[in-house]
């Protein structure tokens, strides 16, 4: 049986940060826009901040739907499995920010991360979490993590920091719906 908790306690923070994947929703207000659901993993880029706050490291990659739909109306769920051990789905809703690397407080969130694996990071998406709730997880397979990929550490790593900022202004300035996505003054 599901079960809405309070919020996200030792045991649940114990499960969140335990997962090697969780995935991330969010659409934009338009009937007719896209919704998106992106995985998200690599260790050390989710952190639980207090009972009620969650943020995770973003980094430049091929889309920007998270941070548009974000900027446009802030709904964002996450949601993590347990692909080992007992079955368990816990889906955290919320309000999203993004805090782009100079902004006020990015400094003190980065802080709750590992420092490595800072190239190539776009932001930090932080979760202000208003609804905490898990289900049975009875139909999610059973699997073996073998370790993280470090595809994304080698191509980053072959970049020069120009290389982001293009990235950055032209590729990731607007949705797949055409919202504006990562604000650069360059």
């Amino acid at each position: 049986m599901g079960k809405i908790h309070d919020s996200i306690g030792d045991r649940l923070a114990r499960f969140l940060l335990g997962q090697p994947v969780f995935f991330v929703g969010t659409a934009p207000l338009a009937g007719d826009g896209h919704v998106n659901v992106s995985p998200k993993g690599m260790g050390g880029t989710f952190a639980v901040l207090d009972e009620h706050r969650v943020a995770y490291l973003d980094y430049t990659g091929s889309g920007v739907e998270t941070i548009a739909h974000l900027r446009e109306n802030g709904r964002i769920v996450l949601m993590f499995c347990a692909f080992d051990g007992p079955p368990n789905i816990v889906r955290l809703h919320g309000t999203g920010r993004v805090v782009l690397p100079g902004d006020p407080g990015f400094d003190g969130l980065r802080a709750h991360f590992p420092k490595e694996r800072t190239l190539g990071q776009r932001s930090i998406v932080v979760v202000d979490v208003q609804r905490v709730s898990d289900s049975c997880g009875f139909s999610v397979p059973l699997m073996d993590v073998r370790g993280d990929r470090d595809l994304l550490d080698r191509y980053q790593e072959r970049r020069d920091p120009a290389y982001f900022e293009d990235v950055w202004r032209t590729r990731n300035a607007t949705s797949v719906d055409g919202l504006p996505g990562v604000p650069r003054n360059t």
